[in-house]
């Protein structure tokens, strides 16, 4: 057993709770807070949605424990929320709903729309619900709710900075933020799972020692597991990322087009790759900018916008994304500052990325304090 501490709905709570258990099996057992549905218990449906630390998080797939410290609101804790109060009344308003096993997570991702967003189009009301499903519906109710309460609203600072709380106060070298940015009109059109993270890697080097690194590409990329650059034809690049996922070893070939700009130390990425092994297609972009850091360092912040479709689109939840991406962040970080040292020289051959191995390194560090 481990003893969890945290925020329920505004209400400081401190259990002993099986590390294997769910925050949705606590919260409805254990705290008899049973508007948390739950559905597929896989992390497809979205029933289970709660806002952990203000972003939208599936209580099937999440630990309890891994909630540790953190701000939990389920459905039952919005009784005093505007922004609620008004989607409930919209909900109600364009008949966007029926059974009703759906709406407790589908509300909670409306609020995370319009909080975050702001004034937002169907389309992109379409996109951002496409992890929620509705069995009744066929949607156009849910849509219009949404959109209505939208209207005239920006989005408010505080949806992207409570995101970010939890990992800094646990004092992660990796800050890890939620952003949400428009998709780009090829993104849109993908159907599949997808999302958006910022990223923050602090690097013991100077800022211009940085940049360089990352501005020469074929140096740079053997820093990150997995990756290898094939050609380089001025601002298009062609490569391949090697992954394990257990016994499944995908390897996406793709292109991305690259433009970098020195003067601001700012770089940005948009590309597309295929893994023919699983039928599985990526696509994305990514930008990054080194800014000055700590004690002469660095801080390299990365924002990325990502689409996944085909048979490994199943492991784009938000958990196991944030793990993987902590991981792979911290591991490209010891490699950029080993490389810049001298110490190590990158790996001749590209090894490959072992999602599951992060994963439970993550899991290690968070129940037991260790990699």
């Amino acid at each position: 057993m481990a003893t969890l501490s945290l925020s329920i709905n505004g209400r400081s709570v401190t259990a002993e709770v099986e590390p294997r258990t769910h925050l949705a099996d606590f919260l409805r057992s254990d705290q008899h807070l049973t508007g948390t549905h739950l559905g597929c218990e896989q992390g497809v449906c979205g029933a289970c949605t709660v806002l952990i630390d203000g972003k939208p998080q599936r209580a099937c797939l999440t630990f309890a424990i891994d909630c540790d410290g953190a701000d939990v609101r389920s459905i039952e804790g919005f009784e005093n929320d505007l922004l609620m109060n008004e989607l409930r009344a919209a909900f109600s308003k364009f008949h966007a709903l029926q059974c009703g096993f759906c709406t407790p997570g589908m509300l909670a991702s409306a609020r995370d729309i319009v909080s975050r967003l702001g004034e937002v189009s169907e389309k992109r009301i379409r996109l951002e619900l496409s992890g929620n499903i509705c069995r009744c519906t066929g949607y156009v109710g849910i849509v219009e709710a949404i959109r209505s309460v939208s209207l005239g609203k920006a989005p408010e600072s505080f949806a992207v900075a409570a995101a970010a709380t939890r990992l800094e106060r646990l004092g992660a070298d990796v800050v890890i933020r939620s952003t949400e940015t428009a998709p780009t009109s090829q993104l849109g059109r993908s159907k599949g799972e997808g999302g958006s993270l910022e990223e923050r890697i602090v690097i013991n080097a100077p800022p211009e020692e940085v940049w360089g690194a990352l501005s020469d590409l074929r140096r740079v990329a053997p820093c990150v597991p997995g990756a290898e650059i094939t050609e380089i034809d001025g601002e298009l690049i062609k490569g391949r990322v090697k992954m394990a996922l257990g016994p499944i070893k995908p390897s996406f070939r793709g292109e991305a087009r690259v433009s970098l700009n020195p003067a601001a130390r700012e770089g940005k990425m948009t590309g597309l790759g295929r893994d023919k092994g699983t039928g599985s297609s990526a696509e994305g972009e990514a930008s990054w900018r080194v800014i000055e850091g700590p004690a002469n360092g660095s801080v390299v912040v990365v924002s990325m916008n990502w689409r996944l479709t085909g048979m490994l689109s199943q492991f784009n939840r938000s958990s196991i994304v944030r793990d993987v991406v902590r991981g792979l962040a911290t591991a490209f970080a010891a490699n950029l500052e080993a490389m810049l040292k001298g110490d190590a020289p990158p790996p001749s051959e590209p090894e490959s990325l072992n999602v599951l191995q992060l994963i439970w390194s993550m899991i290690r560090q968070r129940l037991f304090g260790r990699s």
